[in-house]
């Protein structure tokens, strides 16, 4: 197998009947991610390497000054400034070879787009924007997500206890959606396909519906004529419907405090 298979951890997200268990253990991993790159990992060699090169989002950066270590957040981002100044001179020296070259170029050139500077500005550009578009964290997350899927399929492949508990489930998130059925299509083939495509599909979809009846009944709340009719299940419709759309970023943590 190409992951360790860890199923406990999966199993209990599903036991949390939110609406997507894989959200939960995102968020979970999330939260440790941060802790672990504010603690001992700060000054570890290999780490700091990554941190350099990649450095964090803009969402992982607020988290990180969220946790009140600004010591440990300004060595990281420091070394990668450093890191990020010799990448990004080389490419303002390109950008300006470039509105060098186009100036410089005769006018029929420049009419015609044939002077070549645009191209080398461009690609400055570029250069720039990929530096802004890489995190370490993301990047964790996203390997530890793809070992939590493939230990969902081999729990669906093998219990049929969990299988049970997830087609009675209000399935995943979207996003997830498609990350278990591409893993599935890769991994899986036959029946046991067919029953998880199926399984995950009909759940999802029938939370979705709920989720619109709900998130309907959030809205007339907001109705002087509905003050006193029941909340029900609309007081977090919101929340629960931007966890299924865009996987879990507001509301309740996924996760028992």
């Amino acid at each position: 197998m190409r992951y360790h298979i860890d199923t406990i951890p999966v199993w209990d997200a599903m036991k949390l009947n939110g609406e997507c268990p894989l959200c939960a253990l995102r968020r979970k991993v999330e939260l440790m991610d941060v802790d672990r790159y504010l603690g001992a990992s700060v000054m570890e060699p290999d780490t700091r390497i990554q941190v350099n090169e990649k450095g964090f989002c803009q969402r992982h950066h607020k988290m990180l000054t969220e946790k009140k270590n600004k010591l440990g957040h300004a060595l990281m981002c420091h070394t990668h400034l450093k890191t990020t100044m010799k990448k990004a001179f080389s490419a303002f020296d390109t950008a300006k070879d470039g509105a060098r070259k186009e100036s410089g170029a005769p006018l029929m050139k420049r009419m015609m787009g044939k002077a070549g500077g645009k191209e080398d500005i461009l690609r400055a550009a570029k250069q720039l924007r990929e530096m802004g578009s890489t995190c370490i964290l993301c990047d964790s997350i996203d390997e530890n997500m793809q070992r939590y899927a493939y230990t969902f399929l081999h729990l669906y492949q093998n219990d049929s206890a969990f299988r049970r508990a997830f087609a009675a489930s209000r399935g995943v998130c979207l996003p997830d959606a498609a990350l278990l059925m591409e893993m599935a299509a890769c991994e899986m083939s036959g029946q046991m396909l067919k029953d998880l495509i199926e399984d995950l599909c009909n759940a999802t979809a029938a939370s979705l519906v709920k989720l619109e009846g709900d998130l309907e009944g959030f809205t007339l709340k907001f109705d002087y004529r509905n003050a006193d009719k029941p909340w029900g299940d609309s007081r977090d419709a919101l929340e629960r419907t931007v966890t299924k759309l865009r996987s879990w970023c507001i509301g309740e943590e996924p996760n028992p405090k």
